[in-house]
């Protein structure tokens, strides 16, 4: 699996505060979910809410704020290994980052997800990525998504953000047509007001046009793993 890749300078310093030590450097993606939610508490909660979830990067955010944490986050943590394994082998178009007790996945018009100029609809190339994320999602039942549509800065702040919110809408529409639950989908749009690449640039544009999802667990995977615990 591709090395979990921390978007946000913040999240580094959060996680470093518990993970400085060489049995939690070399732990596996469930023992880490466990060694800092036991470790962390509202320290690092602190600093990554009010950093991550502040609107500079939402996804994130969502992640982190649905942790359960501890043994139980280490349950959850190691089915999220499996389904991000699974996106990451069966959807080459996706970026993947595993983060804590979750995942985000990112699509940008080069990598799996593209829409037509000033276009909301799924087609072509997009139609197959997205069925074979509905797929996996089939797979794994107990987890809800979060799907945020982004825009580079070309153009009127008002027409991108409509942009936005069809091409989220568009997506998330599209993965109920495959059989998906809606009530799993949270639906948001950002239009550019969260870029991660350089909107100067053509290269900068194209990553910035993108959609992504926050994979998190849902309050029956919660129940699930604190079960497990008690167990």
């Amino acid at each position: 699996m591709k090395r979990i890749f921390l978007k946000s300078t913040y999240l580094v310093m959060a996680l470093a505060m518990v993970m400085g030590c060489n049995t939690v450097k070399n732990a596996n993606n469930k023992q880490k979910g466990a060694a800092i939610g036991a470790g962390s508490g509202a320290a690092i909660g602190g600093v990554i809410g009010n950093n991550v979830g502040d609107g500079n990067n939402t996804v994130l955010g969502a992640i982190l704020g649905a942790a359960v944490g501890g043994v139980a986050g280490g349950f959850i943590g190691n089915r999220m290994d499996r389904q991000a394994e699974r996106i990451e082998t069966e959807i080459p178009g996706a970026e993947v980052t595993r983060v804590g007790e979750g995942i985000n996945v990112t699509f940008n018009e080069g990598q799996g997800v593209h829409f037509d100029t000033d276009k909301s609809d799924v087609k072509g190339t997009s139609v197959s990525t997205l069925n074979s994320m509905a797929e996996i999602l089939k797979e794994y039942p107990k987890t809800n998504i979060l799907v945020e549509g982004h825009t580079d800065s070309a153009g009127p702040d008002a027409y991108n953000m409509d942009l936005s919110k069809k091409r989220a809408t568009s997506v998330t529409d599209y993965l109920v047509s495959q059989g998906i639950d809606r009530s799993r989908f949270t639906t948001k749009w950002y239009g550019e007001n969260q870029p991660v690449a350089d909107n100067t640039t053509k290269e900068g544009k194209a990553q910035n046009r993108r959609v992504e999802m926050a994979i998190v667990a849902s309050d029956a995977l919660k129940q699930e793993a604190q079960q497990q615990v008690k167990g």
